[in-house]
């Protein structure tokens, strides 16, 4: 079986309400193709926390899983210091 490369994504916790699950809010700047303007994307991503260690204001770098529920296709690997 191949080993697929899986996508890795670096937020913001801004919810962990549920249990073994936190909200990340990932911001992208992105440029317009026409007018040069930059402009930023927000996303929300449900994300796995198996162990309930991350908290609001914590900056996380999770990545792509199978699915673990109807929403849930991310997995927290770790808290980055910054």
């Amino acid at each position: 079986m191949e080993n697929k490369h899986k996508r890795t994504f670096q937020g913001t916790v801004v919810s962990d309400k549920m249990e073994k699950t936190i909200v990340v809010k990932v911001v992208e700047s992105r440029m317009h193709p026409k007018y040069q303007k930059r402009y930023q994307v927000r996303r929300k991503f449900k994300v796995h926390d198996q162990k309930n260690e991350y908290h609001v204001g914590d900056t996380v770098m999770f990545e792509e899983v199978r699915p673990l529920s109807r929403e849930k296709r991310w997995r927290a690997i770790k808290k980055v210091n910054s």
